[in-house]
């Protein structure tokens, strides 16, 4: 694309639009700003932005802007059949992605990393090895830094580890890793993708135009990433938790690549199958790129979680509080309960993403889960589901705040609270991140108050 006689509209003013904004701006491109959401962080980054020389677009002139632009970059939040997009294309211009925008000036070689859930464990596991074998690596894309803000940094020696979810899969078409990991496939998104079968579609693209020199690891307990061994031109390795495969697996307590020992499974410090396959996926990556056992094994080692995901925050009483806000969906929510030690109180809810949730707590009733807070725009489908599964121990509530402090008066000593919603957290957060940080704050100061009655009492 010739930046000096084509002139973009951005829509969508989050972190990805943003970045996209001011890559195109670096390169002296005439580039027009859109989103349907007004105020807030949305407003201050069109207004810093405007300052270095883009041009706001209104509602009232959007049809304007669209007759003048060429190329529309799409945020990833905003979906293909959105309005916008839908107009871009019957004008026959061109839509890209902020993703697609990075891609087609990546220089370094690109490991990318897609699959509904273990996404961000698998690139951070990813990254932390690269850099402790001394490599510049950067973990980028879905995991919270967008490509386009670090594509200039890379240069053709560093390594790109980029998280890539369906929403960016929709506009993603140039992507080609030198290796692409697939974590697993389960439900999620259906409200945006219609089907699973358009969803899996999707996870695929990720394979597309890799070739020969190429590899896509594959998660082989997985039936539906099995399959995409079936259309791939590239090679394939496998990890697998079940079976000695080619590629990395779990045998007889040890992680394996081919016929290697890297490390004991109990080293890992992150616990549980779900982090097991996750670092199986990211030493089988590592050891394509030619990092060695040693290396590998020293990183995940002293692997630290992720943000939000099983994330202890405090105990307050006897009472452990437990941040899981990026368990958006039914199979990551289940993952989460499964590793409880103890008797647990759920915080369920937020905003709906088309699940059916009987399953879910049909699967919850072998679990230790043993009291329900709903909460959220999707809490009365959720009540619903539990009815229908026969489940009684349920508190309903309108807002986040309240439930979380409901959650609180519920637990008893010796027991969790653990937030892992099952759902989307648009319907009163940017993200799962300040979901998790508002759940954090509420925690401490309920700590602080315990903390301040104990010395009154003395």
């Amino acid at each position: 694309m010739y930046f000096k006689n084509q002139k973009f509209l951005v829509a969508g003013m989050s972190k990805s639009g943003t970045a996209a904004a001011e890559f195109l701006l670096r390169r002296g491109a005439v580039t027009y700003l859109y989103d349907d959401v007004s105020g807030g962080a949305v407003e201050k980054n069109m207004r810093t932005l405007e300052e270095k020389g883009a041009v706001v677009v209104r509602e009232d002139s959007l049809s304007a802007a669209l007759s003048e632009c060429d190329i529309l970059v799409l945020s990833p939040g905003i979906p293909i059949d959105h309005t916008l997009p839908v107009a871009f294309r019957k004008a026959g211009k061109r839509i890209i992605g902020e993703s697609e925008l990075g891609c087609l000036f990546l220089r370094a070689p690109l490991f990318a990393v897609t699959g509904t859930n273990g996404k961000t464990t698998t690139v951070t596991m990813l990254d932390e090895i690269f850099r402790a074998a001394g490599e510049k690596s950067v973990a980028c894309g879905n995991i919270g830094l967008p490509l386009t803000a670090c594509v200039e940094q890379l240069d053709y020696g560093d390594i790109a580890v980029m998280e890539v979810s369906s929403f960016q899969l929709e506009t993603l078409s140039s992507i080609r890793p030198h290796v692409a990991i697939v974590t697993n496939i389960a439900a999620d998104h259906l409200n945006r993708h219609y089907s699973m079968e358009n969803y899996i579609f999707l996870k695929s693209k990720l394979l597309r135009n890799m070739r020969e020199s190429e590899f896509a690891v594959l998660n082989y307990d997985d039936p539906a990433v099995r399959k995409f061994a079936d259309e791939a031109r590239c090679a394939v390795r496998w990890f697998s938790v079940r079976e000695r495969v080619h590629g990395a697996f779990l045998f007889e307590g040890g992680l394996y690549y081919e016929n290697e020992k890297i490390m004991d499974a109990a080293d890992l410090p992150l616990k549980g199958e779900h982090n097991v396959k996750n670092a199986l996926a990211a030493l089988c990556a590592a050891r394509l790129a030619g990092i060695s056992g040693e290396a590998v094994a020293s990183a995940l080692s002293h692997m630290q979680g992720v943000r939000h995901r099983i994330q202890t925050i405090a105990e307050i009483g006897g009472v452990t509080y437990i941040d899981d806000s990026k368990g958006t969906n039914i199979d990551a929510a289940l993952t989460a309960v499964s590793c409880m030690q103890s008797d647990t109180v759920l915080l369920l809810g937020g905003k709906d993403k088309g699940y059916d949730y009987d399953e879910l707590f049909v699967k919850l009733r072998s679990s230790r889960a043993v009291h329900f807070v709903l909460y959220g725009e999707n809490r009365f489908r959720l009540l619903n589901s539990a009815v229908r599964a026969n489940e009684s121990r349920i508190s309903l509530c309108d807002d986040f705040d309240t439930a979380v402090r409901l959650a609180a008066m519920t637990a008893k000593p010796g027991q969790c609270v653990l937030l892992s919603p099952a759902s989307s957290s648009f319907d009163a957060f940017s993200g799962y991140e300040e979901r998790g940080e508002r759940f954090e704050s509420i925690v401490m100061s309920m700590k602080e108050r315990s903390a301040e009655c104990a010395c009154c009492e003395g």
